[in-house]
């Protein structure tokens, strides 16, 4: 049970994220260790120098820069970053200039099959809808829900959503109507958007009469977008595709360090599902650190 089962080669380590980041403290920072426990110990003890690091080395996108990595050290309270003025879409779209026509996603649905998007047009994309969703009243700290499936239609949904400052929250098709209006009703959303079915083993599910039951159990809701699939556009809706027709720039409003991004939520076990809120300029640094 102790006998290692595999180590890298010194060429294969020496190219991970892992040695690079370590290459960069010690030419930026002055800082080396002995070993990786030693740099573990040291990113939990001295907070201010590892996730300084972390921005600096991921190069964070930021358009006013943060006073002080850690304001408040108190649990619960602490505060991060103030004065940092940020969204987490700059960080994704910044890949855009150097790789235009490279893959951002390869999906692969039971549904609509493989697609691809290169990363100009996501961004297109992305500015397209966000320029709709504009017109619908969505402005920052407005909540844009969604019963999507994991395909690029969430991806360009949530990143048009976070780039007006808005706070995206989903649930996932399969999801009974009960457990979706128990969470979405706590937040009040302005606009849904949702697919009407989908294909899972082979077999078509409908969920157009769901849907229509989350819509009259939401009286927030301004718009609904559809992604149509088993079905007619109903009345009053917008088609999906119809929020890709805007040949828009793109922009982001720029928000706090602790802005809201996203909601998800508890499982519901114990009584409603509790929401936990994350901020933009904490998924950027957990992501880059991951």
């Amino acid at each position: 049970m102790n006998d290692i089962l595999w180590t890298p080669t010194k060429e294969r380590a020496d190219a991970s994220t892992m040695a690079e980041f370590e290459r960069f403290l010690k030419d930026q920072r002055g800082l080396t260790f002995d070993d990786h426990n030693a740099m573990w110990e040291w990113s939990v003890t001295d907070l201010d120098g590892f996730w300084s690091a972390i921005w600096d080395y991921f190069d964070v996108q930021a358009s006013a820069p943060y006073t002080t990595v850690i304001a408040k050290r108190q649990m619960p309270g602490a505060e991060w970053c103030p004065g940092a003025m940020l969204n987490y879409t700059d960080q994704i779209m910044k890949h855009v200039d150097s790789q235009p026509d490279g893959d951002a996603l390869i999906v692969q649905s039971e549904t609509f099959g493989r697609k691809r998007l290169s990363w100009s047009e996501l961004r297109a994309q992305v500015a397209s809808v966000a320029a709709h969703l504009r017109d619908m009243g969505v402005t920052k700290g407005d909540r844009v829900v969604a019963v999507l499936p994991n395909t690029e239609t969430a991806m360009i949904a949530f990143l048009a959503t976070a780039s007006i400052g808005a706070i995206w929250s989903l649930c996932a098709p399969d999801m009974g109507h009960v457990a979706i209006l128990d969470r979405f009703k706590q937040i009040e959303p302005k606009v849904l958007i949702a697919q009407d079915g989908y294909v899972h083993a082979g077999k078509t599910v409908d969920r157009r009469e769901i849907l229509a039951g989350l819509e009259a159990a939401l009286p927030s809701l301004v718009q609904c977008v559809t992604v149509p699939f088993v079905g007619d556009l109903p009345k009053g809706h917008m088609a999906w595709d119809s929020l890709l027709d805007r040949d828009a720039p793109y922009e982001s409003t720029q928000v706090p360090f602790d802005h809201p991004l996203w909601i998800v939520y508890s499982s519901g076990t114990t009584g409603n599902p509790k929401p936990i809120v994350h901020g933009h300029g904490g998924i950027i640094l957990e992501s880059a650190k991951q």
